[in-house]
């Protein structure tokens, strides 16, 4: 994980808590739109390939939007969608091999901390990922080869504050974590692949 960008995220959000002082509501019956950039930072771990070592594969930052409702004035429901993430695969024996996209939808159910004209919402949820993949093309020893990679269904986890700007509008930041699994097929093998990245999210928000 890219601490410096975590650390970076947690220095601007404790400025933007201390400078708030506007008062917003998230409650019962409210819409939550959020739209930002989400920098993803995998957690890889796989077999090994071809003797060469595991799957190495980078981060990606793009654009990112969730759409929450507020079923109380606690309780939520998430949906996550964003633009592809497209990410580089190599190993140490035989350097970039791959490049990948995919798009992760999360659905999350959420518990918001305090209450729902506080200034500052905390906030922790749970749910489901499905990562679909698609655009694998092939690199290096891997040039011409058809790869595909299996679609992954798995647990999520995220937590997050929204910090009020004023009536309707606040920030956000949050951390995400996904459990993706795949096995990535070529014609000379099949590899299993843990992905599980962890996701930082920036954005700005709007409560209807």
């Amino acid at each position: 994980m890219n601490f410096t960008k975590t650390l970076t995220l947690v220095s601007l959000f404790t400025s933007a808590t201390l400078a708030s002082t506007n008062i917003f509501a998230h409650e019962a019956g409210s819409w939550l739109i959020r739209g930002g950039v989400a920098d993803v930072m995998p957690q890889e771990s796989s077999d090994n390939v071809l003797n060469t070592g595991e799957l190495e594969i980078d981060d990606n930052t793009q654009v990112a939007a969730t759409l929450t409702y507020m079923f109380t004035d606690n309780i939520g429901f998430e949906v996550l969608a964003a633009t592809p993430f497209t990410h580089e695969v190599k190993t140490d024996g035989l350097g970039k091999i791959a490049e990948v996209s995919h798009l992760p939808p999360s659905f999350m159910a959420q518990y918001y901390f305090g209450k729902a004209n506080s200034d500052i919402r905390p906030y922790v949820g749970a749910g489901l990922n499905y990562t679909v993949f698609f655009d694998e093309k092939g690199y290096g020893a891997l040039d011409g080869t058809k790869i595909e990679l299996d679609n992954s269904l798995g647990l999520a986890a995220q937590a997050g504050v929204d910090v009020s700007i004023n009536e309707n509008w606040f920030a956000n930041a949050s951390i995400w974590y996904m459990d993706i699994n795949t096995t990535v097929k070529t014609a000379v093998g099949n590899f299993d692949a843990d992905i599980d990245p962890i996701t930082v999210m920036l954005s700005a928000g709007y409560s209807f």
